[in-house]
């Protein structure tokens, strides 16, 4: 990712993003599309918790998976039939080029006879085998450390990192994520996301909590 992002790029009111959101796919329609891909991607965000959890507990606004960015093209042929738009700073670069794409670390993928946007892709930083944190660049762990399988091996990320980059300015449904997460992680995880929160927000409200 470049330091500044190119001109142009559209602005998409809230309640029209809504809508175009109102048809994201679910975490085993995308498994489904790239079955077989070697790059190590996995479902993020909410849905990741609730994969997590084994059940949805909650209604979510979109799909978001995570691929380390030289994966990215191995994601990108598996959806001929879409448009990739590039996103950053609140702004959306339909169609976005390679310019668009070294500029910013967020995908969606949009169907064009709709334009609903269906799956949305963080291109990671990495080094081989080994995920960056974007927020702490020193903070660095292989993927077969941060990402673990369903039963029925749909890939997502460990809650511990998922409530990581929930922590930085967290919304309500990022709170209630916390809640529910919390009475179902093991001494293990409470300490090793008090590590990273102490690591990347020291001081966050969510430690004393972690600790009890």
């Amino acid at each position: 990712m470049t330091g500044s992002l190119p001109p142009g790029g559209a602005v998409i009111a809230p309640g029209e993003l809504d809508a175009r959101w109102a048809h994201a796919w679910r975490p085993e329609q995308a498994a489904e599309r790239l079955d077989g891909v070697r790059a190590p991607w996995c479902v993020a965000a909410g849905w990741a918790l609730d994969l997590f959890r084994g059940a949805q507990t909650r209604p979510h606004g979109d799909l978001e998976i995570a691929v380390p960015a030289a994966g990215f093209p191995e994601v990108r042929v598996r959806f001929p039939e879409y448009v990739w738009d590039a996103v950053g700073s609140g702004r959306v670069w339909a169609g976005a080029g390679a310019g668009a794409l070294a500029a910013t670390h967020q995908t969606w993928l949009r169907e064009p006879a709709t334009g609903r946007f269906l799956l949305d892709v963080f291109r990671e930083p990495h080094e081989a085998g080994v995920w960056i944190c974007r927020r702490d660049p020193g903070l660095r762990l292989p993927y077969g450390a941060i990402i673990e399988r369903t039963a029925d091996e749909i890939p997502y990320l460990a809650p511990e990192l998922v409530l990581l980059f929930k922590a930085k300015a967290p919304r309500p449904k990022d709170e209630a994520d916390f809640d529910g997460v919390l009475p179902v992680l093991d001494r293990a995880r409470r300490d090793r996301l008090g590590g990273l929160l102490e690591r990347v927000h020291p001081g966050h409200p969510w430690l004393v909590r972690l600790a009890a």
